[in-house]
């Protein structure tokens, strides 16, 4: 706990404080999500794809803050959900991005530095979001969580 004026916070709140963005215009009500997907076919451990999937959370955080602050601010505001999926193949997972780019949902791909488990420049995860649940859950609605 964090002496904050006259109360205490928790430290994720503190921070949260300090890092979130300051919203342009209207929040929006409905609820909203991250999916991360991640590629099957690599067989990761579950370190690496632990590691892999909060390069794609710090990621796409950011890369929200500049795209939408709107979004962000309602995902931040309403407790960050997230959700990790799974793919067979990076082939099937570009299709899935190239999809979401269509309807312009926000993506980042991650692909590793091959300095532990895999080949360099390998395709681990995509996070796409964040997002409103509904227009996430046409997109990967049809995958299996991981």
């Amino acid at each position: 706990m964090i002496q904050n004026g006259g109360g205490k916070i928790g430290l994720r709140s503190f921070i949260h404080r300090l890092t979130a963005p300051v919203p342009v215009g209207n929040i929006p009500n409905d609820p909203v999500k991250l999916v991360l997907v991640v590629n099957q076919e690599l067989k990761m451990g579950k370190g690496k794809i632990a590691a892999q999937v909060g390069h794609a959370s710090v990621s796409a955080t950011m890369k929200a803050g500049d795209r939408s602050s709107q979004l962000l601010g309602a995902w931040l505001s309403s407790g960050q959900k997230k959700v990790c999926l799974k793919i067979e193949s990076a082939e099937k997972l570009l299709q899935l991005k190239s999809e979401a780019e269509r309807t312009e949902i926000q993506t980042v791909q991650i692909n590793d530095a091959g300095k532990t488990q895999i080949p360099s420049g390998s395709l681990t995860v995509v996070a796409f979001g964040p997002d409103f649940e509904d227009k996430l859950e046409q997109l990967t609605g049809h995958l299996k969580l991981l």
